[in-house]
């Protein structure tokens, strides 16, 4: 494989968090020569203003290391005070978290901090950008972030900070491990699973939560005729979910080992596993049992149908498990989790994850990086890691918190919180279940996602669409590629 010239990366970046950030700003939950960018550095920078939460000013004498991450609710509320406990053991330096609405805006604010010379430290990333954000170059055409195992460099301790790397839970190291090393440190990590209110499913004469797309059928067609509900099962329009069936099958979305052999160069849109599971879908709707909200990546439609009780089935993230517990008890109703329910002719497969990761940036002075990596390792401590969990209902990405929940019984009094991380433990692995790495993904992802509303709005042939949604993300593929390979 021949990469391009610096100059050449440096270009094509540019023009691949194009392709890519467009893709994010839809709903996903580099530059060119100086003399070229003015006017994008403040179309970026006007845009990078909108939708941020920044923290407090530090002190006078006092190093700031910003993290930046793309969350502006409770969850930025919890790395602040993780990080305000982080800092009560610095004296020289304070890290500050700042809060961005999306990963778009994120990721230009820091292409255009890194040119001006003021980068964070830390940037949370998501998991299908995981690609891009190992080939981005900044304006210079240096890399944009560094190696977190690397610069880690086996020091088993950072500033009297416990490295937690070694630790990550399996199914997450699969993921993110890369060339044999991490390149980020894992932070919030999510799989699909099933919620059920399992009040509405007992009146509407369904007794066992179903666990196969069969079942999902038969449960579908009780509870409709049971009159207890006139809808039945919904999930977000979002290719995250599309992914999940197939690995649930044992099927690629990409050669080369799911990109995970060398660098992904053709798609798998039209597949045996995605067809199917296309197919089980469309079905699901002509019968009245999947309810489609009519908008792609429409997590808030699907959320709020459950939450209503106008049905008792939902596929959504365990990232939200705390809360669609909570809204059972809050309006009197129990909210079980589950497994996903898969294709009964193919059960070799598993889940796979979705969330982000904490990448370090590039070009930081050694005692700025040391205190970035001590606090990476502090974030993921036990402690912190078994609270986030608790806060959110990401999985506990470390052993060691998974062992301290474990022994406080915790998962004894709130089962649903197990169901996420037991799904992912329960995946054979695979190249399948390890999740695909292509460049161009989260494009590649709302092409599926606009291929499937065809097919239920328009009652299009399944193969025929999918077909056609193969040679679109197999474009988008090489135009990504040629960027990087001649």
């Amino acid at each position: 494989m021949r990469l391009l010239s610096r100059a050449g990366r440096t270009t094509a970046l540019t023009l691949a968090a194009a392709l890519v950030l467009s893709a994010c700003g839809s709903g996903d939950d580099g530059d060119v020569a100086a003399d070229d960018t003015t006017e994008e550095a403040d179309d970026a920078s006007e845009d990078a203003e909108e939708g941020i939460d920044e923290p407090d000013e530090v002190a006078e004498g006092v190093t700031e290391v910003p993290m930046w991450v793309a969350f502006t609710d409770y969850r930025l509320d919890w790395a602040r005070d993780v990080a305000a406990d982080f800092n009560d053991t610095q004296d020289e330096f304070e890290i500050t978290v700042q809060g961005y609405d999306n990963y778009e805006a994120l990721f230009d604010a820091t292409l255009l901090a890194v040119d001006q010379g003021n980068q964070p430290a830390i940037v949370q990333y998501f998991e299908a950008a995981t690609t891009e954000a190992r080939d981005a170059v900044s304006g210079a055409g240096e890399p944009l972030f560094a190696s977190v195992e690397a610069a880690i460099d086996g020091r088993d301790e950072i500033l009297g900070v416990p490295v937690v790397l070694d630790d990550i839970v399996e199914p997450v190291q699969n993921y993110y491990t890369i060339d044999g090393e991490f390149s980020s440190m894992p932070w919030n990590t999510s799989s699909a699973i099933m919620f059920t209110n399992r009040d509405l499913m007992e009146a509407a004469g369904v007794n066992e939560i179903p666990t196969t797309w069969n079942e999902i059928e038969e449960a579908c067609a009780t509870v409709l005729d049971s009159g207890e509900a006139d809808d039945c099962i919904t999930w977000p329009n979002h290719g995250w979910f599309t992914e999940q069936a197939v690995a649930l099958q044992d099927g690629l979305m990409a050669n080369n080992e799911n990109g995970r052999a060398d660098r992904a160069d053709e798609v798998n849109l039209d597949g045996e596993e995605i067809v199917d599971w296309v197919e089980w879908w469309k079905s699901m709707d002509d019968a009245g049992y999947y309810t489609y909200s009519g908008t792609q990546r429409d997590w808030d439609g699907a959320y709020n149908a459950f939450a209503s009780q106008s049905l008792p089935f939902i596929l959504y993230s365990s990232s939200d498990t705390t809360l669609l517990t909570e809204e059972g008890e809050s309006a009197g109703f129990e909210v079980e989790a589950s497994f996903l329910p898969h294709n009964d002719d193919r059960d070799s497969g598993g889940g796979i994850i979705g969330g982000a990761t904490l990448w370090l940036t590039e070009g930081l002075e050694t005692d700025v990086q040391d205190v970035a990596l001590a606090f990476l390792n502090y974030f993921n401590n036990p402690e912190n890691a078994a609270d986030w969990h608790k806060v959110t209902g990401y999985i506990p990405v470390t052993n060691a918190a998974v062992t301290l929940l474990e022994d406080e019984g915790w998962f004894e009094e709130n089962p649903n919180q197990a169901v996420a991380g037991a799904q992912l433990e329960a995946a054979p692995e695979s190249p399948a279940t390890a999740g695909v790495l292509m460049g161009n993904f989260v494009a590649i992802r709302d092409v599926v996602t606009e291929a499937i509303e065809d097919i239920l709005v328009n009652d299009v042939d399944v193969a025929e669409r999918m077909a056609e949604a193969d040679a679109s993300g197999q474009q988008l593929l090489e135009e990504y590629n040629s960027l990087f390979v001649g």
